[in-house]
């Protein structure tokens, strides 16, 4: 059986980002995941049986998630025999995210639960059922891991990264100039350089 590579994208993105990733992975079959979930406790639902079919047509699978769809995948996926996992601007605390996000739309926890849900200027909705799900089920994500973060990431601190990284044991590598979304030429190079690196591969 041949091995995959698994890309599920951030908020706002596509499957069709895999193909960035084709190059990257020599040998191997990489497959864009185009999920419908919107909330962990969808992506809780939807993922297991997508990744079913996948073990099943290859002997091995690397996972390569970005942003929100790390966060979904570490909800999801903990179970699951996964080779080892490339997080690009992983959100790893989704309860402290929401919380800032609440902080930047001055609602208070009282606002939220009171409502259920607040819409803010800068175009999140601010959920109760999603602050008390994070709350309430912490990550717990024991799969061999590589982060890739960006310096001048405005939703994920870098204390953040980090002390999700020392928790797992992972090794986090930071792009000075990078952003959330790393999607210019020289940040993609440092990604493609950063990935070829980690599989010890000279491009």
């Amino acid at each position: 059986m041949s091995s995959a590579v698994v890309y599920i994208h951030g908020k706002g993105g596509s499957a069709k980002e895999s193909k960035h990733y084709a190059s990257l992975f020599p040998g191997r079959t990489v497959i864009g995941y185009d999920y419908k979930a919107e909330t962990p406790w969808e992506a809780k639902e939807e993922f297991p049986a997508f990744f079913e079919e996948i073990e099943r047509r290859y002997s091995s699978v690397i996972l390569v998630a970005n942003s929100i769809g790390a966060y979904f995948s570490m909800v999801a996926l903990a179970g699951r025999k996964l080779e080892k996992a490339f997080f690009i601007s992983p959100i790893t605390d989704m309860e402290k995210l929401i919380k800032d996000m609440m902080a930047w739309a001055g609602v208070t926890e009282e606002d939220l639960r009171a409502k259920g849900e607040i819409k803010t200027a800068f175009g999140e909705t601010l959920s109760w059922k999603y602050l008390s799900y994070a709350r309430e089920h912490p990550v717990a994500w024991k799969i061999p891991t590589s982060i890739l973060s960006g310096g001048r990431d405005h939703l994920v601190s870098r204390e953040t990264i980090e002390d999700f990284a020392s928790h797992i044991g992972a090794k986090v590598t930071v792009m000075e100039e990078g952003e959330h979304w790393f999607h210019t030429d020289p940040q993609l190079a440092f990604l493609d350089e950063w990935i070829a690196g980690k599989l010890k591969i000279r491009r």
